[in-house]
């Protein structure tokens, strides 16, 4: 499978940007940057979930669709998203994207009702999706799959620390004065985020237009070919199983926090999210471990997974300390098993690498969604126990899928093909 070749500086076939050069820096600075903004928008409001709530009369759960509703019209349109990125180009896809979901970040706070919210806060969403959608089959393109985990893993950090910033920008503003004014200081940070990214992100080299693909691979045959791989569905459900998990402990711990017998007000209580800089590290942590270790990708992986029910189960203690270095070990494992699953996706994908990423995010997306979501139930019903115990169902059904499915060195396991160009799924190009 080939790449063209007309990138300024490289005779023969394009094999993407090497660490330390120029290209391969403005491809993670630019991503960084689209990550800061997705992400800081994306989960805005759940920093200020107790604020919303009181606000506008509503339960945890309701308020709680604030956010599901962004991450549902982001899960929906990330299909959409690839196929316009296929034919038109994976930056011109990203850069429409980011604009219009700036435009819509602006007018969420200024939502008069509920209903009116999660409607804006759906289509904010919905141009959201245009990011994850193609962000790394952009970078698995542009960057040399040697450099591959580790790219991805600085990628994941941006994206990490977009959604810290977002909910601790957010949630002292909402307490200070109120929830409108943190949400529209994060839009403008995003606003910034996406000035960075349009200006540092080079130009693609490795992307050939799919309209000049084969008959018979189509949009619906690509992502029919990702959906019969039985170790990418395995990667799918570690992304709709973990961030489903992950969304619902941060949904709710803002409200057990504030309940005796800790009763912190929400600025303090929102000091909690720097837990997220755990996962700026570990995210780029595991790309890197990921290419060193034999077993390739795998055993980080479970790793990670074993991480998270540690973490997990230090939260149930009745003390701040414990649920804080609980909090940090959840965080830190959780952004390393996505830094691998997303990043495993694309190189192991034989056809439609930015469907096959698509796939993830849409399984990803939804389990932030559905489980996100549901996990409210189980806190109204039972308390932080019941929470507990319904996401460590989650992580162990996500080990049974990792462990029984998934093989070590699997593809690109890891430390990158010995000929890089022979493992480069063709994305529905011409050989």
């Amino acid at each position: 499978m080939t790449r063209r070749d007309d990138a300024p500086g490289f005779s023969g076939q394009f094999t993407g940007h090497r660490r330390g050069s120029p290209g391969y820096r403005g491809v993670l600075v630019g991503l960084a940057a689209a990550g800061v903004a997705t992400f800081a928008q994306l989960y805005s409001l759940q920093g200020v979930l107790p604020e919303l709530a009181a606000d506008l009369g509503i339960s945890a759960s309701s308020a709680a669709l604030t956010v599901s509703a962004a991450t549902l019209g982001l899960a929906v349109t990330v299909i959409p998203w690839s196929a316009a990125a296929d034919r038109f180009g994976r930056l011109p896809a990203m850069r429409l994207a980011i604009l219009a979901a700036v435009v819509l970040g602006l007018a969420v706070p200024l939502s008069p009702n509920l209903p009116m919210l999660l409607g804006l806060r759906f289509l904010e969403g919905a141009a959201l999706g245009g990011i994850p959608a193609v962000a790394l089959a952009y970078l698995s393109e542009e960057v040399s799959r040697l450099h591959a985990a580790v790219a991805a893993g600085t990628y994941v950090s941006g994206t990490t620390i977009g959604g810290l910033a977002g909910r601790i920008l957010a949630a002292p503003l909402a307490e200070l004065v109120n929830w409108r004014v943190g949400v529209a200081a994060v839009s403008l940070l995003a606003a910034g985020a996406a000035v960075v990214f349009m200006l540092t992100a080079p130009r693609q080299h490795g992307f050939v237009p799919v309209r000049r693909a084969a008959s018979g691979h189509g949009l619906a045959a690509r992502l029919a070919a990702n959906l019969r791989s039985p170790r990418l569905l395995a990667l799918y459900s570690q992304g709709f199983l973990l961030m489903g998990g992950f969304v619902a402990v941060y949904n709710y711990l803002g409200f057990r926090l504030g309940e005796p017998p800790f009763g912190l007000p929400q600025s303090l209580a929102s000091s909690l999210f720097l837990a997220y800089l755990a996962g700026t590290w570990s995210s780029r942590a595991a790309g890197t471990l990921a290419a060193r270790l034999r077993g390739g990708r795998k055993p980080v992986l479970l790793l990670s997974l074993g991480a998270m029910a540690v973490g997990l189960a230090l939260t149930l203690a009745e003390n701040l300390p414990a649920i804080v270095a609980g909090l940090l070990v959840f965080t830190a494992g959780f952004f390393a098993a996505h830094s691998i699953a997303s990043g495993w996706t694309p190189l192991l994908a034989r056809e439609g690498r930015a469907q096959a990423s698509s796939l993830y995010n849409l399984f990803y997306y939804t389990g932030s969604s559905l489980l996100g979501w549901v996990g409210g139930y189980y806190f109204q019903q039972g308390g932080w126990l019941f929470l507990v115990v319904f996401v460590g169902v989650l992580l162990l059904a996500a080990a049974l899928a990792a462990g029984l499915v998934l093989r070590s060195n699997d593809d690109d396991g890891g430390a990158g093909a010995a000929d890089p160009a022979a493992a480069a799924p063709d994305n529905g190009r011409k050989t």
